[in-house]
């Protein structure tokens, strides 16, 4: 089953990098947070992989063109040979196609602008600057079960601040974090989709969250797959911050390819 990751945005709320890189090329553990989010699905068995680059894709492409030879033991011999010789080939089973979707493309649009490289077959979604420790294979069990065109991983991310119980002269009788059960589901991104979604996408400015979704629910094709477990977008330097942390402490949950 193929994987599309949605790689092209501005990812302006963490410009502190993105002026330079884009979003999903940020690193957490010197590895590109698109790099990890591969990782996981390959652990998984899901080696192919189309991404739809846009905001400054070159970065995207130099990376992958680069990949094998940053990652293997090499000698260049300046001789009169004058070749180069790789030793300890440590690349990854994966097949990339890395697409320019458009700088100013939606995402339903870039998910669209795909749509030749992955077929009428049954593909995954998700975004590239998210991870989690989501169980895929239950999760395709699941989208598989139902019969519907559409499956989302419903997640529920807690608030940030804290929640305050007063009276009403303001006077504060309790004051406590909210937890994530208190909070709302939102999709969480790792999605699996049926070809059927395409019927749903106009053209470049369609957004892929409010009309093809929402049409979705309204038609009841659309299903969560509720997930518990951990997941966090980098939307900040807070939240990559946060990231990095549980990576250089060897607890991060998404680490299951070790």
């Amino acid at each position: 089953m193929k994987v599309v990751i949605l790689a092209g945005g501005f990812g302006t709320r963490i410009s502190e990098e993105s002026y330079l890189i884009p979003k999903p090329m940020v690193e957490i553990g010197e590895r590109p947070i698109l790099w990890h989010i591969m990782k996981y699905y390959s652990a998984y068995g899901f080696h192919e992989f189309i991404i739809c680059c846009g905001y400054k894709q070159y970065v995207i492409k130099e990376f992958f063109s680069d990949y094998y030879l940053h990652l293997s033991d090499v000698t260049f011999d300046f001789t009169s040979e004058n070749r180069m010789i790789i030793h300890n080939n440590k690349t990854e089973p994966w097949k990339v196609t890395l697409v320019d979707t458009g700088l100013k493309t939606m995402t339903g649009g870039r998910l669209k602008r795909v749509r030749d490289y992955i077929g009428d077959e049954t593909f995954m979604l998700t975004y590239g600057d998210g991870v989690s420790n989501v169980d895929l294979n239950r999760l395709v069990s699941f989208h598989r079960s139902h019969g519907r065109i559409a499956t989302v991983t419903g997640i529920q991310p807690g608030g940030r601040f804290g929640v305050l119980e007063m009276d009403e002269a303001g006077d504060i009788r309790n004051f406590k974090e909210k937890s994530k059960e208190e909070g709302g589901w939102i999709n969480g991104g790792f999605m699996v989709l049926e070809s059927k979604i395409f019927n749903y996408i106009q053209g470049d400015d369609t957004v892929f969250e409010r009309e093809p979704l929402e049409t979705l629910a309204l038609e009841g094709q659309l299903k969560a797959y509720r997930h518990h477990g951990f997941w966090q977008s980098m939307d900040t330097m807070r939240d990559k911050r946060s990231l990095e942390k549980l990576w250089a402490e060897n607890k991060a949950p998404w680490l299951v390819w070790q």
